[in-house]
């Protein structure tokens, strides 16, 4: 690696800490059409400007898109032009869990939950929850919001140590443990 190079990972990682990661989605090429919430550490792949993200999507820790397909490496001695690249697109109201590996060519469609851990290798389409490796439809966001209905803690509009009192509570924790806002 030149000095080049490590400059340039260098002032990137800056950029991000600095600007934060939406901004540096958008610096590298990401296209971004609506509200994007990051959560965590995100791979863009060697192409970002390949990765169309829609309105209101939610992208969380470890999450990696990749772009291309690495495995032609083993064959460009045969075929020296040998490349397969092809772009990622996200639709709007998405919510893609941890350390999800997102592959080439993939569309999500609209109104989408990804469950944390999925290998997305092919198209998901709108309405669904999508889970598992590779990624597979399990229900309709319909279904995953009755679920949701049914389990809720009735919490989502606390944050903070407020919403970490209230979870104590309801678990009945006594420790010592002030949580992560104190």
């Amino acid at each position: 690696m030149n000095l080049q190079t490590l400059f340039g990972i260098i002032k990137n990682r800056l950029y991000r800490v600095i600007k934060g990661p939406v901004k540096y989605a958008k610096k590298i090429g990401v296209n971004v059409k609506g509200n994007l919430y990051i959560y965590g550490r995100v791979s863009w792949s060697t192409e970002p400007w390949i990765i169309s993200i829609g309105d209101n999507v939610h992208i969380t820790d470890g999450v990696k898109f990749i772009t291309h397909d690495g495995g032609t490496l083993l064959y460009r001695r045969l075929i020296p032009d040998l490349e397969i690249t092809k772009p990622i697109t996200v639709g709007d109201s998405v919510y893609i869990g941890n350390n999800v590996i997102i592959l080439p060519g993939v569309t999500i469609g609209n109104n989408v939950v990804i469950g944390a851990g999925a290998v997305v290798t092919k198209n998901i389409p709108d309405n669904s929850v999508a889970v598992g490796v590779p990624a597979r439809v399990i229900k309709t966001a319909d279904e995953y919001l009755e679920k949701l209905k049914r389990e809720s803690l009735h919490l989502g509009h606390l944050v903070g140590r407020e919403k970490d009192a209230e979870l104590k509570k309801i678990y009945h924790y006594e420790g010592k443990s002030k949580g992560i806002y104190w």
